[in-house]
């Protein structure tokens, strides 16, 4: 593969997003994009001086993490990120005393968020300055959404408030949790317990709930109990590119604004400072896991294609399971089996108990097998989440929702794709998270959110990628993503109906307006045109990214006007 640096290989990311005007047009000036640092209409100190008094002296200078100590959490950091694609080996330790360390795709400066105040003046500063504007909470990111070189972000990491509440409402009348947008799953699921509660929340514990989790759609351990995080979304308090603070819900006069929070995707409508949510009674929960390995190619993957068929039987018999399994070429793990409300293990032993059956016929030996039931959701969740079972972004990952008819009637195909991938490179790691979230299990109505109908369709989720190394070089990192985009086209190509979980997604495959968003694609794109008409909210493969502004294909980081 022939030698790229980090700018060029930035500059192939966006390539397929911007199809646009030559390097001689007028619209590539600078007077037509968005200001970096080093621009003559760059803020001065003074600028930044009387913004930073104006939030409260809540403006921080943003900084590579690797300057100081690298590694260091992203969580509790205003600009820097989890992927190394959107760090773009700006300060990678790795790279020896020749390195660089500067900020590359990171913001420039960040607002600490503490109320709608700050939003309203961090929009108000950066359209009167040029700025690009971005928005930040954990750096949980695989789509780049919350990064973007010389921008302003509004860090919202630090919204911690959260209270229990009885909510009443024409669609929902019950216990809800108000989140702010700096809460956390584990966060959220700590203090539910605390009143006797469980909500739908992410399988990884430091996820924003508000987020991109919940407004990407948002899956995880109770999914199949209540539904995707966007069907349990009451109500979202926001700020909008026109400075409104609002509060809006399906009963508000801002209806479609909440229904393209509710699944179309985070960042690019509004600010989100909260959302309030539903909350469910708790009670006891039974878990599972088990591990086997790989010692006969055959009977390894007719375990897997076994699973699968044992999952269209488990929607039908016990539709409010959930569960999570990871394999490779080396071994099956199934991480978690999430039950609730059981009075014992048995319940779940028969539920898991025809795919032991299977096992056996395929003479595959059992190496863990362990149950356990809980007295409650957290509880659960604490005991069945390990390190093993975290996502973290330092992978290249890709996403397909896996149609029910494709387990019915082209298992083999299925099967056939994913052993080609995986002979192909032994490093593949694929993750099948069954979410049985159809109208008629979740309780909602075709068309109550915008969340990819896709979803209401699939049996599962499949996640697929490999492991980055943190020496590896923009070579090997580009290699892996075209890698896997070559898989996603593979596997698009045996799953017809189905499209892709954006939170989890590649964050350049070609087709991700008809994978991401669906037929709801032209619906929120005419709600973002109407509450940003100026496009104040950019994101990567977002809805109206390819509308008002680019990115440069030169890998600059600069946004122009298109």
């Amino acid at each position: 593969m022939q030698s790229i640096t980090s700018r060029q290989a930035a500059a192939l990311l966006f390539a397929i997003f911007a199809p646009c005007t030559s390097a001689g047009n007028s619209t590539d000036s600078h007077l037509a994009s968005r200001y970096l640092p080093g621009d003559p209409g760059w803020p001065t100190h003074a600028e930044w001086n009387q913004l930073n008094e104006t939030v409260g002296g809540r403006l921080i200078q943003g900084r590579p993490l690797a300057r100081d100590c690298f590694g260091s959490s992203t969580l509790n950091d205003p600009v820097n990120v989890m992927s190394p694609y959107w760090l773009n080996d700006s300060c990678n330790p790795f790279l020896g005393p020749n390195g660089t360390c500067t900020l590359g795709n990171m913001a420039s400066y960040a607002i600490d968020v503490a109320d709608a105040g700050s939003v309203m003046a961090g929009i108000q500063f950066a359209q009167q300055k040029n700025l690009r504007l971005t928005i930040k909470n954990t750096g949980h990111d695989y789509l780049g959404r919350s990064a973007g070189e010389g921008s302003l972000a509004l860090w919202t990491h630090n919204l911690k408030n959260i209270s229990v509440l009885n909510y009443t409402s024409p669609h929902y009348t019950g216990p809800a949790l108000k989140v702010g947008a700096g809460i956390e799953v584990a966060e959220a699921y700590a203090a539910a317990q605390q009143h006797g509660l469980r909500v739908v929340g992410g399988g990884c514990p430091t996820v924003g709930v508000a987020g991109g989790w919940l407004p990407g759609g948002g899956h995880g351990p109770l999914t199949a109990a209540y539904g995707l995080g966007a069907d349990e979304a009451l109500e979202y308090e926001v700020v909008t590119a026109a400075g409104q603070h609002l509060v809006v819900s399906p009963t508000s006069n801002y209806s479609d604004l909440y229904w393209a929070l509710s699944g179309g995707g985070p960042g690019n409508y509004a600010v989100v400072l909260s959302i309030t949510i539903q909350a469910h009674p708790d009670g006891p929960v039974a878990g599972l896991s088990l591990s086997f390995v790989n010692t006969d190619a055959t009977t390894y993957w007719r375990a897997i294609a076994a699973w699968i068929q044992r999952l269209l039987e488990i929607d039908v018999h016990f539709p409010k399971l959930n569960s999570a399994a990871t394999f490779t070429s080396a071994g099956f793990s199934l991480d978690f089996v999430t039950l609730p409300d059981v009075s014992s293990e048995a319940e779940l032993t028969t539920a898991i108990g025809p795919f032991l059956h299977d096992l056996q016929q395929l003479n595959i030996t059992v190496s863990t097998l362990e149950t356990q039931l809980s007295p409650n959701y957290y509880a659960h969740y604490q005991y069945f989440t390990t390190s093993s079972t975290i996502n973290t972004t330092n992978e290249t990952v890709g996403n397909r929702l896996i149609p029910r008819s494709v387990a019915r009637h082209h298992l083999p195909a299925l099967i056939d794709t994913l052993q080609g991938i995986s002979n192909n490179n032994s490093a593949a790691v694929f993750v099948i998270e069954n979410n049985n979230v159809t109208h008629q299990n979740v309780g909602n109505q075709p068309g109550a959110n915008a969340v990819l109908p896709a979803w209401r369709d699939s049996l599962f989720s499949l996640n697929f990628g490999v492991e980055i190394a943190p020496d590896a070089s923009w070579e090997v990192i580009w290699a892996h993503q075209t890698e896997v985009n070559d898989w996603l086209d593979a596997l698009r190509a045996v799953t017809p109906g189905g499209g892709s979980y954006q939170n989890e997604a590649t964050f350049n495959d070609a087709e991700w307006k008809q994978d991401y968003f669906g037929v709801n694609y032209d619906r929120l794109a005419a709600i973002k045109a109407k509450y940003d008409p100026e496009y104040v909210f950019f994101a990567n493969a977002a809805v109206g990214s390819d509308v008002r502004w680019r990115l440069a294909k030169d890998g600059s980081g600069r946004l122009y006007r298109r």
